[in-house]
């Protein structure tokens, strides 16, 4: 490897010297974040947070210090159907009863996957990836229906926060720790498989009481009450978590299709794909079907024109204002400033690390100039107090760099899409991109 001399270094530090522009940049850089410093104020003229298309729906709910996002998007998405048949303007379901059952599940998931590989070498790359990626709040789609089939739904009064619910940090650390130490279990005990499942059942205990105590035991039944926008009162006794979804939600999630928008050469457009060791439930595949991004918008777009919101997956993490609620790449100038570009295109993007969904939310709205969409209206779950009362606006052509994601009734997709649905999906890599977890 080249070494970083310390000529070179002052000849750098020559030229920069000597760089009247850059040493403005600095001064400026001083009392001001980078971000804001580039922030064109032409790009914000006629930005405004109205849509041609608005589908109406309830107040931002707000995740905490958690990495929550794809259940609280996807308890937004099923609560819209409970506001039509309620006919109620306010509502959440139990995030908490949804994560608590999801983290029994990862418990579970994560020491079969520590089982599987029992006969690996410590420093194999898969228990690697298994045991340092631990488990934490973050999931997909398919796990958010995975947990909604095998337990249902329930209203957020039945089953509402705790503190630990809401900063599930130091619950990670605790759960982390010890299933690293039921893998040194494991492994010193690999070739007696009773002795590796009475581990099993002594970690499970532990960790069941542990996880009940940080965020709650969920009611077996419960009442639902409300009022409805015509100020009536209504109470429907002794339900329990199937018989409220299939009274109040009903919608089959085994009619939405995952796609998602990977323009990398390893995963051609119209093929199925799944990712290894990323779940739940065990037995429940996380499943993708690869698409153009032109056809993706115009799913979202035949779903928005009729009326119901999208569950989407995107990277945040680029381009954004929680002032304002915009993200835009147009809005910044970082080569003026600069004097270099550091664009990088979708693709190389996904392959160096630079991007991968890490975020999941719904959207509720686009403008259409000429039937072609110039910003979307975003329903995101960090409270109101961020972006406009928790909307965001993303422009048109963040949605084409930073969407990877998109769930989709299979209603409003064409032949050509469907007829890629029986195919046998691909095993990608636990590592690979599209195995990164919304949170």
């Amino acid at each position: 490897m080249k070494d970083l001399s310390l000529e070179y270094l002052d000849s750098l530090k020559a030229d920069y010297e000597n760089d009247k522009v850059a040493k403005a940049v600095r001064r400026a850089l001083y009392k001001t974040d980078v971000l804001d410093l580039a922030k064109k104020q032409e790009a914000e003229n006629g930005i405004l947070h109205q849509f041609s298309i608005d589908v109406k729906t309830m107040k931002a709910t707000s995740q905490g210090q958690s990495g929550r996002c794809w259940i609280f998007a996807g308890c937004n998405f099923l609560r819209e159907e409970v506001s039509k048949k309620c006919k109620i303007d306010n509502f959440e379901i139990s995030q908490n009863y949804v994560a608590y059952c999801d983290k029994l599940e990862k418990i579970n998931y994560t020491m079969e996957s520590i089982i599987n590989l029992k006969d690996v070498a410590w420093n194999d790359r898969t228990l690697m990836w298994v045991l340092q990626g631990g488990i934490n709040d973050g999931g997909q789609w398919d796990m958010f229906t995975a947990i909604i089939s095998k337990y249902g739904a329930m209203p957020k009064s039945a089953f509402p926060e705790t503190k630990m619910s809401g900063s599930t940090r130091n619950w990670a650390m605790l759960v982390n720790r010890r299933l690293r130490k039921f893998a040194a279990d494991v492994h010193q005990h690999s070739n007696d498989m009773d002795k590796i499942y009475s581990l099993k059942d002594e970690c499970m205990k532990q960790l069941y009481s542990f996880t009940s105590s940080c965020f709650g035991v969920p009611p077996q039944t419960f009442d639902f009450e409300y009022v409805d926008t015509n100020n009536q009162y209504h109470i429907d006794k002794n339900l329990d978590p199937h018989t409220f979804y299939d009274k109040y939600i009903g919608l089959d999630l085994n009619e939405y299709v995952s796609l998602i928008n990977s323009p990398t050469s390893d995963k051609p457009y119209y093929e199925r794909f799944t990712v290894n060791y990323v779940g739940n439930v065990t037995g429940k595949k996380v499943t993708y079907l690869n698409i153009t991004m032109e056809d993706m918008k115009k799913a979202i777009i035949d779903t928005l024109k009729d009326g119901h919101i999208v569950w989407f997956g995107s990277d945040v993490s680029k381009w954004g204002d929680k002032v304002s609620g915009t993200w835009d790449p147009d809005s910044f100038d970082l080569e003026a400033l600069f004097g270099h570009d550091f664009a990088i295109d979708k693709e190389n993007a996904l392959y160096y690390c630079e991007s991968a969904m890490n975020h999941a939310m719904c959207i509720t709205g686009v403008n259409l100039d000429e039937d072609k969409p110039t910003k979307w209206k975003i329903e995101n779950s960090w409270g109101e107090e961020s972006g406009v009362k928790g909307y965001y606006l993303a422009s048109d052509s963040w949605f084409d760099q930073q969407v990877f994601q998109a769930v989709i009734n299979k209603k409003y997709l064409p032949e050509h899409i469907l007829a890629c649905l029986d195919k046998k999906p691909i095993e990608l890599d636990p590592w690979d991109p599209m195995g990164t977890l919304a949170d």
